[in-house]
């Protein structure tokens, strides 16, 4: 059903790479010691503009014995290291709803801390994944305003909708509760680094009084987007926090281009990564 083809290694990530039993690979990156981030879908139809995952366009969802199977081998692999699943690698969640629910089950059972990473698309799911036994929910914005999001993520709900969604659904919400749930701003040189897009995001956020993860941008091969300098990054952080907002800032995990985020994808040659 799925079988695991390599392993590559670096000082901080552990890069896993898996076969399907109809020919595709896929890849799921063990990082901070605790954690496997897998991938939901064999491709991506999203298409964000700096993601390699949907670089190569969507072949199918995988079944939720392939999400569970990736969990398995990668723990048998580790002898048992793996406390925590991140459902953020290939792929939206939300559209391989029910497979993901199922491996959500099953994980929850084995007593594993679940986080889930989404565009918020389609919203009818979105919705849905606030009745879930989840552990944390991260919502990729990557914008304030809707026209520089939707160019940034070309297949999405907008931003009014999805700011509908977590009105509704977190205003009865305890604040242990509304910690679960956080808003992703992946900054991109010349893109969504301005502060017309970064005053409308903060304002929101702090509104819901919303955690937020500020996420730094690895360089894919192939894309023309760049990360902003460590200055501007800072300068951004500083900026979000004036808004009394909790803001986490990428680990030295995260920002790697052995399986950072952003760099997973199918059928990657797997005797080299010349490609990350």
């Amino acid at each position: 059903m799925l079988k695991l083809l390599d392993v590559i290694e670096d000082k901080l990530n552990k890069l896993f790479l898996f076969e399907t039993q109809d020919g595709y690979t896929i890849e799921g990156v063990f990082y901070r010691g605790n954690t496997l981030c897998i991938s939901s879908q064999v491709g991506c139809n999203i298409r964000c503009i700096f993601c390699a995952s949907g670089s190569k366009g969507f072949f199918r969802n995988l079944t939720y014995e392939e999400l569970l199977m990736q969990y398995k081998l990668a723990q048998k692999y580790l002898r048992g290291k793996i406390s925590n699943i991140a459902i953020a690698g290939i792929g939206e969640p939300l559209l391989n709803f029910e497979n993901v629910v199922k491996a959500l089950s099953m994980f929850k059972a084995e007593g594993l801390k679940v986080t889930i990473s989404t565009t918020a698309y389609p919203l009818k799911n979105f919705k849905k994944l606030f009745s879930l036994n989840h552990n944390g929910v991260t919502i990729s914005f990557h914008a304030g305003l809707e026209e520089t999001r939707k160019k940034i993520i070309p297949v999405s709900e907008s931003l009014e909708d999805i700011k509908k969604v977590l009105v509704e659904n977190l205003k009865n919400v305890s604040s242990r509760q509304r910690k679960k749930y956080q808003l992703g701003y992946l900054l991109i040189e010349g893109i969504n680094d301005d502060y017309e897009n970064l005053r409308a995001f903060a304002e929101f956020a702090s509104s819901l009084k919303l955690q937020v993860q500020l996420m730094m941008l690895n360089k894919v091969e192939g894309k023309p987007y760049n990360p902003v300098s460590e200055k501007k990054y800072l300068e951004i952080f500083k900026f979000l926090k004036s808004y009394g907002l909790v803001v986490t800032l990428s680990n030295r995990y995260r920002i790697n281009k052995l399986g950072g985020c952003g760099t997973l994808c199918v059928n990657r040659w797997k005797k080299g990564l010349s490609k990350v």
